[in-house]
Formats: structure tokens, C-alpha cells, sequence
């Protein structure tokens, strides 16, 4: 089926430390429209297509309608869309109950930058009773978003699953030689290479690089992400991250995101890399993350083993969409 939308407003300019204002078009403009509300977001050029679903406890949209809409060329074009929904009967002390669609329709079990995305909107929603911190309901379970300075949001997103068959992933080979057992050796392409398999709510494949590979990559990423994605050593398919280590504190990283492809960033893959990084050793516990959308503050924190990340997050323009 076709699909039309329209843009009625869009984010002002404002000063950083203020909350983003939304300038609406006139009412005639949009008297005669049917459909549903989407506001679109982004958190370091990951972006979403976010809808107000407190009604009801499941989506307004079908996964094919989600993929139809995130089309770059003939939709609204997103890596996503999310739904915020009422809290969930199953975690009734919850705020509210997030999901989220890929462009590929397929469903993941969490969004780190997503959820940065969601806390902002439904802090926007709110308006004078918002929240300092969200409980979200979230297919990997509770997460924690709270609002941070400059416009940020500080998420506790858990503790990382490092046990191979919770991730899942198949990986018996250990890397010989290797800091940690956590390090196996998957071949890829007809190459073997050292990885971590690491799940933050959803699974991440790790790999490290040179900084030559790492630009080779970047141009290339399109024809080998797949491979790794797909790989059957990974029953669930997987997010991939190929990191280049600038020093024990920042990292730059690439990533071929399950369902999505190539993005500009991926906060639950950011968070699956420094657990990664210092597990191999070549990383401290907090670390700053360089994605091509910009930098992620992420903390490994030994007192507690939660991993926690800061970053942006911004309303872009909002509209209607008929699908």
C-alpha cells in the first residue's frame, strides 16, 4: 500500500542548555489530515520515527508498515520506528513499555540510542510533569533513562551477558594467547579473526583493526557486513562492531547493525565495546566511543558490573503519516 506523509513542524533553534520548542503550523494546514503522529528523533544521527502509543499496549503500526515508512527514498526514512506504550501488565512498576521496529521490520529486543530518543520524548509528552528518570520496559528488560545536562541522557543500561549461549552465539575456539577466554576465534570471509561476543539485551559480535583496515572498512562496510550479521554462529544474526583502539580511553568504531545496516551509531553496540576493549585489554573501564554520528560516554563500572551511557538526543521535525 502507499504511504503519505507530511511534515507540520519542526524543531526552533535554541540555546543548549534549553529544552527544544515546537513551532505548529497553522490549524487549516492540518484540519483535513488522517492519520497518526510521528515525531522523528536523533541521537548522533541514528534516527527514529517515535509514535505516542500510551492508548494502546501494542503498536499503531505492522512491522511491513514500519519498513515501508523508514524507506529512505519513498518514506519518511528512519533506522527505525518506536513505539512509546503503556507499562506492561508483566513490569507494572515501570513508566512506560518501549518497541521498536527495524527499517528491515524485524523486531530487537532493545535501542540504546532509541531509548535516549524515547526518555526525551515522553519527557516532551509530559511537558510540567515529566521525569528526571524513566522506567522502561523493553524486551530486554527494565532500562533506566535519566536526563542529563546539555541535553543529554545518561541511560543504566545493565550489566553485559557474557555467557556465549544467552548471547547467543556458538564460539568454541578460544584465541590462543589471549587476555581472556572471552576472546574466540570466528572465521569470517576465510579469515579467521579474534572476537567478543557480548549481549547488552541484544547481540554484538566485536572485532578489533588496524587504523588502515578500519578506513578500508568504512568503505567496503556494505559488501562484508552481511556476512557477519548472517554468520551461523549466531543463531539470532548479530550487530558487528569493528573497533580501532586511538588509546585505552577512545575508541573509534564502525558497525553493521542487525536489521538495519550500516548507521551513524549504535548505543548498545558502544556499550558492548568498551566491555569488549577491556576484556581484551586494550581498554579502560570508561571510555569515550567515536561513531561516524559523533562520541558516546560509556562506564563499565566494577562496583556494580552496569554499563552506563551518555549521549544526545533531539527532536528533529514532527508530522502525519498515512500508511
Amino acid at each position: 500500500p502507499s504511504t503519505h506523509f507530511v511534515a507540520v513542524t519542526r524543531r526552533c533553534t535554541v540555546a543548549p542548555s534549553s529544552e527544544p520548542k515546537i513551532q505548529t503550523a497553522r490549524r487549516s494546514n492540518i484540519a483535513m489530515m488522517h492519520g497518526t503522529q510521528f515525531f522523528k528523533y536523533q541521537g548522533l544521527g541514528n534516527d527514529f520515527i517515535l509514535v505516542d502509543n500510551r492508548k494502546s499496549p501494542e503498536p499503531l503500526m505492522t512491522p511491513a508498515q514500519a519498513q515501508t515508512i523508514c524507506d529512505r527514498h519513498f518514506g519518511i526514512g528512519a533506522d527505525g520506528v518506536i513505539f512509546l506504550l503503556p507499562p506492561s501488565p508483566k513490569n507494572p512498576e515501570t513508566d512506560c513499555t518501549m518497541r521498536i521496529y527495524n527499517s528491515d521490520g524485524s523486531e530487537p529486543e532493545m535501542c540504546g540510542n532509541g531509548i535516549r530518543c524515547l526518555a526525551k520524548f515522553a519527557a516532551m509528552l509530559d511537558g510540567d510533569q515529566a521525569k528526571k528518570a524513566y522506567k522502561v520496559h523493553t524486551l530486554a528488560g527494565t532500562i533506566v533513562p535519566e536526563m542529563a545536562s546539555a541535553g543529554r541522557v545518561c541511560v543504566d543500561m545493565g550489566p553485559p551477558e557474557l555467557q556465549l549461549d544467552k548471547v547467543p552465539a556458538i564460539l568454541p575456539q578460544a584465541a590462543p594467547g589471549a587476555k581472556s577466554d572471552k576472546v574466540r576465534i570466528l572465521e569470517v570471509l576465510g579469515e579467521k579473526r579474534e572476537v567478543i561476543a557480548v549481549s547488552m539485551g541484544n547481540p554484538h559480535c566485536i572485532t578489533f583493526v588496524s587504523e588502515q583496515e578500519f578506513d578500508t572498512l568504512n568503505k567496503k562496510l556494505e559488501s562484508v557486513g552481511p556476512t557477519w550479521e548472517n554468520h551461523p554462529a549466531f543463531p539470532k544474526r548479530v550487530n558487528t562492531e569493528f573497533i580501532y583502539v586511538e588509546s585505552p580511553t577512545k575508541l573509534h568504531m564502525l558497525v553493521w547493525e542487525r536489521g538495519a545496516g550500516r548507521t551513524l551509531a549504535c548505543g548498545t553496540g558502544a556499550c558492548a565495546v568498551v566491555v569488549a576493549s577491556h576484556l581484551a585489554g586494550k581498554a579502560e573501564r570508561k571510555c569515550t566511543v567515536v561513531l561516524p554520528g559523533g562520541p558516546l560516554e560509556i562506564e563499565w563500572r566494577e562496583s556494580n558490573n552496569r554499563v552506563y551511557m551518555t549521549g544526545p538526543a533531539e527532536l528533529v521535525y514532527t508530522g502525519f503519516v498515512t500508511v
